[in-house]
């Protein structure tokens, strides 16, 4: 009711009053409804108004519990309906305006209430009782019955231009359906090309004209996406889809989408408003056929096992049924009235090599319009023979439907290039298949879209040919071949059962290997002093395969000896070093206090920061002030100042943060240090010297050492320069938090994600090495 529905709610009232207030200003309850009076009237309104002659016979009736009036604006003046053919029989009234003095039912109210200032016009509401709505349904015919039961039906937007549905979850659908999730429902879809009235036909064909989806008289297309509404006297969802040769962007998308519109559906009408059947028509429904067959029906088998449905979703596809209206010409077969009208559409498919194979049957239902409106009643009456055949297809819970569209939206979805296109078709193979491409040879993969997600690898049906820049060769043992026996074999660096450090001098001797599972090594590429011949000339066999985006190579150089080297050499580097940990830290301590002045406390007695009390740990380091001598942590005694007073200066050097507050104190003569104690702060100052040093030539040998890492490292891992945080857990990588690498994918890790330990054959080490989560739980060898 828009704007006036405020004011209504306060103008609610379950008492009927008066409303002629001649006599009783209002005050009264109703007792009479006038239909010459088109009021409401009291006992005593009744009796002073209907006193004069002419008013005597007026017709009124006494008003039951629960009465609600006609809508004046459906009656004429004596009583008699206007616009039957719109509304069907007397409405009742839903208000009654107080400024018009009339009573209006829904459409009356919307027709005459609207707009301008009638829309501030208060109104009433009438509240029907149950014995009355009772009352008038058992009154009411069929038809109008009907009529009612379609009054509350909305339509929804089901599936948007860019193919997401836009209904959350099955519930969803149903409470937007407003059906019960047991009732037993079928599809009816429409089709045809923009502005051929096809929101306008099922408006009439289900709902009696109501607007239930959207017409617009404007250019623009009013109908984008698909829209859904059910129809509870035939007990369907009725879907309304956007039309062919409109202006959009997602011309492709918006393709894709009707068929999946079309597999979903139990009956399909295609509304054409052309004088003659176009070409067009034929060779959409023929390739609509073909793609369902090549496509859709594999997917809707696999949605019913997947979802344990007892619904066959896929024994024949849907029926169809040719709206044809025409003006000027006459329609198809009239002119040959003992062909039957689906023979002749049956030779245009012949003749135009299409073949609708996939549709359970093709009808043609035409009509002629001298004089507008349209009429529909053969329409509706060939939609309701077909939705009465159960033999093909047959009902199914509204859930079931939810799931059919959502299983092939979930596996045809996402963009299509234009580049790959082929044009000469409504339905390409583009629209539904992988668009991955092989980027050696550029042929593209032949597999469902999203095949991915359910683990099935790419697949073409065309060969490969071979590319220098991915190495997209396979080895296959020769031997094993000639056995009937397919095994792929890669060059390493020495064999499964040489040991790290004894395939390491092996691989030094006569090079890498190629180890076959069943046969074992089966070649070195430095077996004899001259003479060596190439592997593929003897014991392997060579395949070209395609190379998918975002997979690895094939004959990467799995030759890891550099690196073996390395690990085994930092393994014992870091062996050395924790061994070696507690008696360095003692050396090192007792060597400090042999060259520290004498007022420095004793390395042995410094257990606890003199001012923040921590205690030291194993690898804390412990600074002495050059001012009082006490021990401190770094954090306590991190500023520095000149100490001439002790013999440190000029330069500024190591204070705790007490001493640099009082750094205006000067010491006593008996505190200076003597001769002895000068020279042993000397050898304290030649001591630091050394040391500051070695700590920058040991940060000078870290730039080669990592120079001689990237020379070292395989070809499928990924560079140190190109790993800035952790490849599963995201973290950023500092000098705190080490990289490494994955033997397995080669990405970078940190040691929490990466500390598995796990033999990668297919790399070449053969022994349990470094892998991350990921990879650790793959099944089978890696």
């Amino acid at each position: 009711m828009s704007a006036h529905t405020q004011t209504a709610e306060k103008g609610q009232n379950t008492t009927l009053l008066c409303q002629e207030s001649y006599v009783c200003s209002g005050t009264d309850e109703a007792v009479f409804e006038c239909d010459e009076c088109r009021s409401l009237q009291c006992q005593r309104c009744e009796e002073e108004l209907h006193q004069p002659e002419r008013l005597r016979h007026h017709e009124r009736t006494r008003i039951r519990p629960g009465h609600v009036p006609y809508c004046d604006s459906c009656k004429g003046a004596n009583g008699n309906i206007m616009h039957a053919s719109m509304m069907g029989s007397r409405q009742i009234a839903a208000v009654r305006c107080q400024v018009c003095k009339i009573n209006l039912c829904v459409e009356c109210q919307k027709r005459t209430h609207s707009g301008g200032n009638r829309r501030k016009h208060p109104v009433t509401v009438y509240h029907a009782g149950k014995a009355q709505e009772q009352e008038e349904e058992e009154g009411m015919d069929e038809e109008t019955r009907r009529r009612k039961m379609t009054e509350k039906v909305v339509s929804f937007l089901l599936v948007d231009e860019t193919e997401e549905i836009q209904v959350r979850n099955e519930e969803d659908f149903i409470k937007k359906l407003d059906c019960s999730p047991d009732q037993h429902l079928k599809v009816v879809s429409i089709f045809g090309n923009t502005g051929d009235g096809k929101s306008h036909t099922l408006n009439h064909t289900f709902f009696y004209g109501r607007e239930v989806f959207k017409t617009s008289p404007a250019q623009e297309s009013c109908t984008v996406g698909v829209w859904a509404a059910y129809d509870p006297v035939r007990r369907v969802v009725v879907i309304d889809t956007e039309g062919l040769l409109g202006a959009t962007v997602n011309l492709s998308q918006r393709t894709r989408l009707l068929l999946k519109v079309l597999a979903i559906s139990d009956l399909v009408i295609y509304r054409t408003r052309a004088d003659r059947l176009h070409n067009d028509l034929f060779k959409f429904l023929g390739d609509a056929s073909e793609a369902y067959l090549k496509h859709f029906t594999k997917e809707l088998k696999a949605t019913t096992a997947r979802c344990g449905l007892d619904v066959p979703l896929s024994t024949l596809g849907p029926g169809v049924i040719i709206f044809h209206e025409t003006v000027y010409t006459k329609l198809l077969g009239s002119d040959h009235p003992s062909e039957v009208p689906e023979k002749l559409i049956q030779d245009r498919f012949r003749k135009l090599s299409c073949f609708p194979e996939a549709f359970s049957s093709i009808h043609y239902k035409g009509t002629r319009t001298y004089n507008p409106p349209t009429d529909f009643s053969g329409l509706r009456r060939a939609v309701e023979q077909q939705l009465e055949n159960n033999t093909t297809r047959s009902p199914r819970q509204p859930g079931v439907i939810y799931k059919a569209l959502k299983a092939l939206s979930d596996r045809f979805s996402g963009e299509i290039p234009d580049d790959q296109m082929a044009h000469s078709s409504f339905f390409p193979d583009e629209y539904f298949t992988c668009s991955s491409v092989c980027l050696s040879c550029g042929c593209g993969c032949k597999k469902s879209m999203n095949h991915a997600k359910e683990g099935v690898p790419h697949e073409s049906k065309s060969r490969c040919r071979y590319s220098h820049q991915y190495d997209n060769r396979v080895y296959t043992c020769k031997a094993c071949y000639e056995r009937g026996m397919e095994v792929s074999v890669v060059p390493k660096t020495s064999a499964s059962t040489d040991s790290p450090w004894l395939g390491l001098a092996k691989y030094a001797w006569s090079g890498y290997v190629i180890e076959c599972p069943n046969c074992g090594v089966v070649y070195r590429s430095r077996q004899y002093w001259f003479g060596n011949q190439d592997p593929v000339n003897t014991v392997v066999r060579t395949e070209i395969e395609h190379v998918w985006p975002g997979t690895d190579g094939f004959l990467k150089d799995n030759n890891n000896a550099a690196q073996r080297l390395l690990d085994g050499m930092n393994f014992m580097a870091q062996s050395v070093s924790e061994l070696s940990l507690g008696p360095t830290k003692a050396v090192t301590s007792w060597l400090t206090d042999q060259i520290a002045p004498a007022y420095w406390r004793p390395n042995s007695q410094i257990l606890n920061c003199t001012k923040c009390n921590t205690p030291f740990k194993d690898n804390d380091t412990k600074h002495h002030c050059r001012a009082c001598g006490e021990g401190f942590c770094d954090g306590c005694s991190s500023k520095t100042r000149p100490v001439p007073e002790r013999g440190w200066g000029p330069a500024p050097v190591r204070v705790c943060d007490n001493c640099y507050e009082h750094r205006g104190i000067q010491l006593d003569v008996a505190e200076l240090p003597s001769d002895e104690e000068g020279g042993t702060l000397i050898a304290r100052k030649v001591g630091e010297a050394v040391q500051n040093t070695l700590g920058a030539v040991v940060t000078a040998m870290d730039i080669p050492l990592g120079l001689v890492k990237d020379a070292a490292r395989p070809a499928y891992w990924v560079p140190d320069h190109e790993i800035l945080h952790c490849h599963s857990c995201r973290k950023e990588f500092s000098v705190k938090l080490s990289k490494h690498h994955c033997r397995a994918c080669g990405q970078g890790f940190c040691d929490d994600c990466s500390h598995d330990r796990r033999a990668v054959p297919s790399r070449g080490w053969d022994h349990p090495v470094r892998v991350c989560f990921n990879c650790n739980k793959k099944p089978g060898d890696l």
